[in-house]
């Protein structure tokens, strides 16, 4: 039925208060208007909704049955109203992230910990990939902003990009390699590891050699850099992860010296500008 949602919203407030001026009062319409509106809603419905007296108005059998479906819907509107009200004051409301295991262990975590020390009532949800992925996901509006390498492949014209900081990707491996400088051609003589081709690491490394003229055939290839930084730890090979992914305190793995320098890399924040941004998500945006 083509039934307009103002002649419920008479009916709940009547139902509920089982007043026609009580309900006016609520709705800030004439108590004829509310009596109108009821009796055009029974009419549609070919039902009697209300016994009406001089001394009280009560449901009928079938106004009991129609209140127990409106009410609830009632509810979850006002429901949505309040969310999307506290959305806007960070007093409640959702925030999206998406950024890669890496990211989030070495970088995002701190930022995660005081943004709900600060905001408890938003809730946050973050997405874990790689982040070449990351960048589909907020294209398809599953998120409302990443946190990714740059530069990423997956990145389009239509996302705003803000870098947050710059890093170094550095070679590690055990001990006897230490005191050596490499050029990139004699890296080749040794078992390669490091993240998986879905990466923008990958991407970025293997632009590094080809500009060199020279093929990197990785030994192999994870989706883990800290799996990187153990095996290489064990002596199995040259693991290429960013610089801030090793640990400050470490003894067994040495940053290998190159005779070529490596450009720099940055992490950036990334919104796409064709989509609202919650007031959540400029907070925390601001806040790295």
């Amino acid at each position: 039925m083509d039934i307009n949602y103002e002649l419920y919203k008479v009916f709940y407030y009547v139902a509920k208060t089982l007043s026609f001026s009580e309900a006016s009062k609520c709705l800030y319409i004439s108590q004829s208007a509310v009596s109108q509106s009821v009796k055009v809603l029974e009419k549609k419905l070919g039902q009697t909704l209300f016994i009406r007296s001089t001394k009280r108005v009560q449901l009928t059998p079938e106004g009991e049955i129609l209140f127990k479906h409106i009410e609830p819907a009632m509810n979850l509107i006002h429901k949505g109203e309040t969310q999307l009200l506290e959305a806007n004051t960070l007093n409640g409301g959702q925030l999206r992230i998406a950024a890669s295991d890496t990211i989030c262990r070495y970088f995002l975590v701190p930022y995660l910990n005081k943004f709900h020390k600060l905001y408890p009532n938003v809730h946050i949800k973050v997405t874990n990939s790689t982040s070449i992925d990351c960048a589909r996901i907020l294209e398809n509006g599953q998120v409302d902003f990443i946190i990714t390498n740059y530069p990423n492949s997956g990145l389009l014209n239509t996302h705003s990009v803000r870098a947050i900081r710059e890093f170094r990707d550095v070679f590690v491996a055990s001990a006897p390699l230490r005191d050596k400088t490499f050029t990139l051609a004699e890296l080749l003589d040794y078992p390669i590891m490091m993240l998986d081709r879905k990466s923008t690491t990958s991407e970025f490394l293997h632009s590094m050699f080809q500009k060199s003229h020279l093929d990197l055939v990785p030994e192999i290839e994870l989706s883990s850099n800290d799996l990187l930084i153990d095996l290489a730890r064990i002596g199995l090979g040259i693991a290429f992860v960013p610089d801030f992914c090793i640990p400050k305190d470490e003894k067994q793995l040495f940053i290998l010296k190159l005779s070529e320098t490596l450009p720099i890399r940055q992490l950036v924040v990334v919104h796409n500008e064709n989509l609202p941004v919650s007031q959540a998500a400029k907070q925390f945006m601001d806040m790295l």
